[in-house]
């Protein structure tokens, strides 16, 4: 662990099978959004809000379907380069960047996440390979 930054490093990756236009929109469209980013068919994210550029905002809520919990997903963009790369820093100073690339006509999806130090980074791991495997089947269905 490195001063400047003293999470864990968690990757997680799919492969979708669509292209990469369809990938990014799907990616960073509210409207679908709220359709593909859950891990689990008990939740859901009910509201998106996603200024996607450099300096800009989202917010994602996410809520246990039965209303027992729910909490702001949100950050701040600091690299937006258009089907290639988005990277943010989220309100608790963790940071995710997500690699598109192109590789005929499907879509590798990599992201690299800061761990949170409250559940295991196994827990979270899967937790967000879940949101992306859910992604996927919601582009390719």
């Amino acid at each position: 662990m490195n001063s400047a930054n003293p999470f864990t490093k968690v990757t997680i990756r799919n492969t979708i099978h669509a292209p990469i236009e369809k990938v990014w929109k799907y990616w960073t469209s509210p409207e679908h959004i709220t359709k593909w980013n859950n891990a689990s068919d008990d939740w859901h994210t009910p509201h998106v809000e996603n200024d996607l550029r450099v300096g800009g905002k989202f917010l994602s809520r996410m809520e246990a379907k039965d209303g027992s919990f729910g909490f702001d997903f949100e950050g701040v963009y600091d690299q937006v380069i258009l089907h290639e790369k988005i990277a943010y820093t989220m309100s608790d100073g963790r940071t995710v960047e997500t690699t598109f690339i192109k590789e005929g006509d499907q879509t590798k999806v990599i992201s690299i996440f800061d761990a949170e130090t409250t559940n295991s980074v196994d827990m979270q791991r899967d937790g967000w390979q879940a949101i992306l495997d859910n992604f996927k089947k919601y582009v390719e269905g």
